[in-house]
């Protein structure tokens, strides 16, 4: 059976991700188990924890992040088991589609659970520390961005972009918003949304200019305008994993997803 995911699994967690190679943090574990706790859950055999998974429930979609399973105790049906406990929940919640980003390795976990793939997620790697362009950003409009954000995903998202924008800067312009999130490995960029390319570009050089580290970003394939823009300022893509859904066929948009909220686990 699994059980919650309580706050002292918060540190064998993120000890154990980043072991994976995984970027997260302890304010994201305490979202996740403050938003949706029942679907974060723990396998326990003892004392001894053999897996984890979280997820969040949005207004009419849900995310699934964080499957994890000690390399020990894989190929043992506990992935499966921890992933039909986080699926109920959201569904218990009303969810009409659950979303997912998924590795080489857990693609056909996912197809039998009956997940779809519907695109992938691009990890672009660059540098900061450009001359900026002169631009000079609109006032942080939290309606903008919640609109633009939901025409991407086609559901509502306050929770999730209220709590990823308080971590850096947010950037705004008439049909669009960009937001920057501190990593110790560098600085995210996501999420970010436009309606509009030369917006979106524009405030993609405000958070050039805004840090000298290096930055990350996940960003739909689906994106061509975001791919081209990234590869004219010298990003190169590091990773790839397949978008999924489950349920109901989302009214997605991914011209207008310039880069995802979290590296994974929260949309």
């Amino acid at each position: 059976m699994t059980a919650p995911f309580r706050n002292d699994d918060i540190a064998p967690f993120i000890a154990m991700g980043t072991d994976e190679g995984w970027v997260c943090g302890e304010w994201e574990l305490k979202f996740l188990l403050q938003a949706f706790p029942k679907g974060c859950l723990v396998k326990r055999e003892g004392n001894e924890v053999l897996g984890y998974v979280t997820a969040v429930r949005h207004d009419k979609s849900g995310w699934i992040g964080n499957l994890l399973v000690a390399p020990r105790h894989r190929r043992r049906g506990i992935g499966m088991e921890l992933m039909r406990g986080a699926i109920d929940a959201l569904l218990c919640a009303g969810v009409k589609t659950v979303w997912l980003t998924a590795s080489a390795k857990g693609v056909d976990l996912y197809r039998k659970l009956g997940f779809v793939a519907i695109d992938s997620i691009n990890r672009w790697v660059g540098e900061g520390g450009v001359v900026c362009t002169p631009f000079s950003a609109a006032p942080i409009d939290r309606n903008v961005i919640g609109k633009v954000d939901a025409y991407g995903w086609g559901d509502w998202r306050e929770a999730l972009l209220q709590v990823t924008s308080s971590r850096g800067r947010v950037f705004c312009a008439e049909a669009s918003f960009l937001c920057t999130q501190h990593w110790e490995g560098g600085m995210q960029v996501g999420p970010w949304g436009a309606l509009g390319d030369e917006q979106a570009a524009a405030l993609f050089e405000l958070a050039l200019c805004s840090t000298a580290e290096p930055i990350f970003l996940d960003v739909p394939a689906g994106n061509v305008a975001a791919a081209s823009l990234l590869a004219r300022k010298g990003f190169s893509i590091r990773g790839n994993n397949a978008l999924m859904y489950l349920g109901a066929v989302p009214d997605y948009h991914p011209q207008s997803v310039y880069a995802l909220a979290s590296m994974g686990s929260m949309g």
